[in-house]
């Protein structure tokens, strides 16, 4: 069984086309990367699957099951942290169970954001409050909470676009780390080519709206990636390029503003 269904989904919002059509699965225990510039309807694709959102037409299943029943074995880490500033880190955690499960015992939701915190290496920051904590301390915080309510998929939409390119690299490889600890089966929206090929298994390349499957692309590459040295992601990222370029919207995709390099 596949954990995720989208097959045929059609969307329209205020009178406007969303997705047109757009059919993919995601493996169980798979990295996959959903790719396409902002404004494409990748967010729109994680709320329908996460029952936040009814697609007007098509089907999706998360693990067999519709997204209002499915819901409850995914969890989302939205680009925004969304700490609460006035708990700690380790009640940030807590209260994503608790939230999660009305009757969960304290003592050990307390030690399960304990061992999620610390999977993200943030013991010693338990009792930090977010505004003590840097961008990329809060965005490991969130993605402990997610961790923390045992969920079978995570959703990620664009986690790291808000940080620094340093951050961003260290968090990329701590996903990874955990991704191949855990098992979880990850979706991941960016609009970060490079990204897309540092991370995924495989890559779903979408257009702009009304938003089509262009491509998908499976990178049988080892881990860690080299991205400026290794000639086979060299051939791919220019197979990419050039299914981007020209189109509406896809100069942040190629790294471009205003058509030019930058």
């Amino acid at each position: 069984m596949e954990a995720i269904e989208f097959h045929d989904v059609r969307t329209i919002l205020g009178g406007q086309l969303i997705l047109d059509g757009i059919s993919f699965t995601v493996r169980r225990g798979e990295f996959l990367c959903l790719l396409g510039p902002s404004g494409s309807g990748k967010s729109t694709t994680l709320r329908i699957i996460g029952g936040l959102l009814r697609s007007t037409s098509g089907t999706v299943r998360v693990l067999g099951a519709p997204p209002e029943e499915g819901w409850r074995r995914l969890a989302f880490v939205f680009q925004s942290p969304r700490l609460v500033p006035w708990r700690t880190a380790l009640e940030n955690v807590v209260l994503g169970m608790e939230l999660r499960h009305d009757n969960g015992n304290p003592a050990e939701m307390a030690a399960r954001a304990r061992h999620y915190l610390a999977m993200v290496g943030l013991t010693a920051d338990a009792g930090k409050y977010p505004g003590q904590l840097s961008g990329g301390e809060r965005q490991r915080v969130a993605l402990a909470r997610a961790l923390a309510v045992e969920p079978e998929v995570i959703l990620m939409d664009e986690p790291f676009s808000a940080l620094d390119i340093n951050t961003r690299e260290r968090l990329r490889d701590e996903v990874i780390r955990i991704w191949r600890s855990t098992g979880k089966t990850i979706l991941f929206v960016t609009h970060d080519l490079d990204e897309a090929l540092y991370l995924a298994d495989r890559v779903i390349i979408i257009s702009d709206k009304p938003t089509r499957v262009l491509r998908t692309i499976e990178l049988g590459l080892a881990r860690p990636r080299n991205l400026f040295g290794d000639p086979e992601i060299a051939r791919i990222r220019t197979e990419m390029r050039e299914l981007f370029r020209g189109m509406k919207g896809m100069g942040e995709v190629l790294g471009e503003e205003g058509g030019e390099p930058r």
